[in-house]
């Protein structure tokens, strides 16, 4: 590689990858240096200038003049010394330019070297700025294959791959190649490998992005999400809360008969969602999540923070507890609060059991 190659191909990444010529440059001279260091006629002591413009590359090396040699890479015989610069002193220290042919093998050599890796570098700096710029979105992939044992997929995502866990997998969703479907970037870890993209069909990111994609008043900010529970293929609660006592955030969240709720509903697979008044009354917060349930009352317990019991009428129990306990797990989890749910006809603690 002469030393126009090497120009052409620095100013190739700079032109088409992004990297700038004096980045590289910079990394091609510690490269040098460091490469003369480790050569046995080099020097700990050394200078490289490389000059785009003049198309210049200057390497010597930096030793001091003595009588006796001990150090090679760091003194200079005083003979050996005159031969390089005619005003050469004891004690001096001075610059000895590596030759053309030996320097010329050096640069060659690590300049291929800092290019390959400068490309790599280059395509993984891209990737993974093209990843961050997904992070926490929405965004299509491609089914490609299967784990017929471990259950996981691979999918593409515009020109990258990536793998989605079974454990962020919809329950009760099947996935054949070939299907597009939508996933949600929860993370990007830039490994020793290079960027990784995590993502995921049960998280509840992906709910809250739904709701922005779907809901303008979300999107603008005038509809908050306070809050997010979601039991991924079974019910997700979303609380929302507008500052403008003008703005119905309930209702703008789910539309016009419904529409703007009901588009979420079908792009989780016909999991429910319950759009829920935020309040910064923990009871009347607390009444609202168990929706669709109806709520008597709700009763702080003083003595235990954050825990409360809420009475319901005795038909809406299984309503407000839900299939397997989920509407009540989901609604604990939307407002922070450990909630106790009694009929009205039954007792509360160990009442009960009498």
């Amino acid at each position: 590689m002469t030393n126009g190659e090497i120009f052409d191909a620095l100013k190739m990444l700079d032109e088409e990858k992004g990297i700038s010529m004096e980045y590289m440059i910079e990394k091609l001279k510690n490269a040098i240096s460091i490469a003369v260091k480790q050569d046995s006629n080099g020097g700990e002591d050394n200078i490289v200038e490389i000059d785009p413009e003049t198309g210049r590359f200057f390497v010597a090396v930096r030793k001091t003049v003595v009588e006796e040699v001990e150090d090679p890479s760091l003194e200079i015989g005083l003979s050996s010394a005159l031969s390089v610069n005619k005003n050469a002193r004891l004690g001096e220290l001075i610059e000895i330019p590596l030759k053309p042919k030996e320097f010329g093998r050096i640069a060659a050599m690590r300049a291929k070297h800092v290019i390959i890796q400068g490309i790599r570098d280059a395509e993984k700096g891209q990737l993974l700025a093209e990843y961050q710029s997904k992070e926490n979105d929405i965004v299509t992939a491609t089914v490609l294959k299967i784990d017929p044992k471990k259950g996981n997929i691979e999918v593409e995502i515009g020109k990258s791959q990536a793998i989605l866990p079974k454990s962020e997998q919809t329950p009760g969703e099947i996935y054949r190649e070939g299907d597009k479907i939508k996933v949600y970037v929860s993370d990007v870890i830039n490994s020793e490998k290079g960027p990784k993209i995590m993502i995921s069909r049960t998280a509840p990111g992906l709910v809250r992005r739904l709701f922005e994609m779907n809901v303008p008043e979300v999107f603008d900010g005038t509809v908050e999400i306070k809050a997010i529970s979601r039991e991924a293929g079974l019910r997700s609660k979303v609380a929302v809360y507008s500052k403008l006592p003008e703005v119905d955030a309930q209702g703008a969240c789910i539309g016009p008969k419904g529409s703007r709720v009901n588009a979420i509903v079908e792009e989780l697979g016909g999991e429910k969602v319950d759009v829920i008044k935020y309040s910064d009354d923990p009871a009347q917060f607390v009444a609202e999540a168990l929706s669709p349930a109806k709520v008597i009352s709700v009763d702080i317990d003083e003595e235990n923070p954050k825990c409360c019991k809420v009475t319901v009428p005795d038909h809406q129990l299984s309503l407000a507890i839900g299939n397997k306990g989920h509407n009540a797990r989901l609604a604990a989890r939307l407002t922070g609060w450990k909630i106790d749910i009694k009929p009205e006809s039954g007792f509360y603690g160990e009442d009960e059991e009498n």
